[in-house]
């Protein structure tokens, strides 16, 4: 057996058919039928029950399921210690941040740091999803939270203040944001768990939550249509003219990290990434804070 048969029968156990994991594989349908019934074939044992439901796998398909789980994590594994030992700042670096970020506050680093290091390729991946850097989902994380995973290393760059903010102008903007004509724009997955959320949840009857985004850019653009009301980074809605923000105050303990896996801090890129990215962020405290 080879390394593909085993990542043949986990994409068919994760995707319960054949078709799904040829898309996953990239290949047609025709060769993973094949090629499923060589490997069962050769073991001498079925490794999926066939059903109306799709593709359940065997005890035996379990077995050959969590093997190819360990062995990916392993060459993963391997590839992030492997990047970790990079002596010269080139090659591709992968970094995710959240849209409201990069456009508020992240651009001009990015064009500042391709600068200083023409070799290195950016790959910046905006998402409001946590990624995992412990998969190489990306190599470094630039995220608001309250508490990053143990198994990340990096830097606090700061606490970052939070406001409540309106259509400047609007009705809304004349109204008590704590009182009955206050109409929020509430927070749905991936981020319905951050602390503004908990904050609106706390201090907002349902009934007056308007709508929910996904995305703290989305929640500013909302806001300055006249929507609702937005809770957002000071860093965000003070940078938009658009909008207003009012007396309420929440309080959080979020803070601005700069973050990698310990098994790619010692990366010439990943390394001079992280440099230039705390020299540059560092200056931007006070607007992080919301003063």
């Amino acid at each position: 057996m080879n390394w593909d048969d085993f990542r043949l029968v986990r994409a068919i156990a994760e995707a319960r058919s054949l078709v799904g994991a040829a898309e996953a594989l990239g290949l047609n349908h025709s060769t993973v039928f094949r090629r499923l019934g060589q490997i069962e074939a050769d073991l001498g044992r079925p490794l999926f029950e066939r059903s109306r439901a799709g593709y359940a796998p065997t005890g035996a398909g379990e077995e050959m399921v969590a093997l190819a789980k360990r062995m990916s994590d392993g060459v993963v594994e391997f590839e992030r210690r492997l990047a970790g030992q990079d002596e010269r700042p080139r090659g591709e670096l992968r970094v995710t941040t959240t849209d409201s970020l990069f456009g508020s506050l992240l651009a001009p680093m990015f064009a500042s740091f391709r600068a200083a290091f023409p070799e290195i390729r950016v790959d910046i991946i905006v998402s409001n999803a946590s990624f995992n850097l412990s998969r190489r989902d990306a190599d470094v994380a630039i995220r608001a939270t309250s508490e990053p995973p143990d198994t990340l290393v990096g830097r606090k760059i700061g606490p970052m203040a939070w406001g409540v903010y309106a259509k400047a102008g609007s009705d809304l903007a004349r109204c008590d944001p704590l009182g009955p004509d206050a109409l929020y724009i509430g927070f749905g997955p991936p981020i319905e768990e951050i602390e503004p959320a908990n904050w609106i949840a706390r201090n907002v009857p349902g009934a007056r939550v308007v709508a929910r985004v996904n995305s703290m850019h989305i929640a500013a653009l909302g806001a300055a249509a006249g929507l609702g009301l937005a809770v957002l980074p000071r860093v965000v809605g003070d940078s938009m003219p658009e909008l207003t923000r009012m007396d309420a105050k929440p309080s959080t303990t979020s803070a601005l990290w700069l973050l990698t896996h310990a098994d790619l801090k010692g990366a010439a890129r990943v390394r001079a990434f992280m440099d230039h990215a705390w020299s540059y962020l560092s200056k931007e405290k006070a607007r992080l804070a919301g003063e």
